[in-house]
């Protein structure tokens, strides 16, 4: 049974994997696994680029995306004659002569990571590489994988890999993917705390945040700034306190990241 396991903490956004993808893809057709990719309009491996919080407080989360090759797959139960199907070693794959016509395949898939070639005719998606896995190329895992210079995407039997602490997309569709996914952003709140009377920041201030039950710790750094990771999205209390100085602050990571800006502490 293959899966993948992509660790979000090493992606770095630089988008190879995608580039690579498309270099193994366009212009060359694997048939019988699947006919050429278009240059414009479809992304087999796509890298999400979400930015999140308030300037100056930001970051940018990258998530590769792709096929979930899933267990419960609803592109299968869509496709007519067995136009798609499960290989021994759990790749989903399209049929590109049986699929012609059947635009309800890419219907079917609630993560959109099948996309409908209007020239062919015909629904494609990442195959896995499997015509690397089952030819003769000396590197036989898929380009992705291959092409990913900090090692964040690895391809193999998921017995071999170590999935404990890792999470999937949309575990709610109930599809059970095949791509696993570890260190997924959660929500954090950020701010800089000052002195308005001296106009400074305040380093060391201790940052305290209570939400669903659960404490959350940290201090503002040499700039006065704090970063409050990991936190569930709920509705939370923050409390700022130095040299007798307290200050509270309601605030909601419900919908969103929550970067409050300068945060004078008078």
């Amino acid at each position: 049974m293959k899966a993948f396991l992509i660790d979000l903490k090493k992606c770095v956004g630089c988008h190879d994997c995608q580039i690579g993808c498309k270099d193994e893809h366009c212009g060359n057709s694997w048939l019988p696994y699947a006919d050429a990719q278009p240059e414009t309009g479809q992304f087999w491996m796509k890298v999400n680029q979400t930015e999140r919080g308030r300037i100056p407080h930001v970051k940018v989360s990258y998530i590769p995306t792709m096929c979930n090759h899933c267990e419960n797959a609803p592109c299968m139960k869509a496709a007519k004659n067995g136009a798609v199907y499960r290989r021994e070693d759990d790749l989903v794959l399209i049929d590109p002569v049986k699929a012609k016509g059947q635009k309800k395949i890419v219907e079917a898939c609630p993560y959109h990571a099948v996309f409908w070639n209007e020239k062919l005719n015909i629904p494609q998606k990442c195959t896995g590489c499997a015509h690397l896995l089952d030819g003769d190329h000396p590197v036989k895992v898929p380009r992705c994988m291959d092409n990913c210079h900090v090692d964040a995407i690895i391809f193999g039997e998921e017995s071999e890999l170590d999935l404990e602490g890792t999470e999937v997309l949309h575990p709610e569709y109930g599809t059970k993917p095949r791509v696993f996914y570890r260190n997924m952003p959660k929500r954090f709140v950020a701010g800089t705390v000052y002195d308005p009377e001296i106009k400074e920041v305040v380093i060391g201030a201790k940052i305290t945040a209570m939400a669903e039950g659960v404490e959350f710790e940290t201090t503002t750094d040499a700039y006065g700034d704090f970063w409050l990771w990991n936190l569930p999205e709920a509705e939370g209390k923050l409390t700022i306190s130095a040299d007798g100085k307290v200050k509270e602050i309601e605030f909601s990571t419900v919908s969103e990241d929550v970067g409050l800006g300068d945060i004078p502490l008078a």
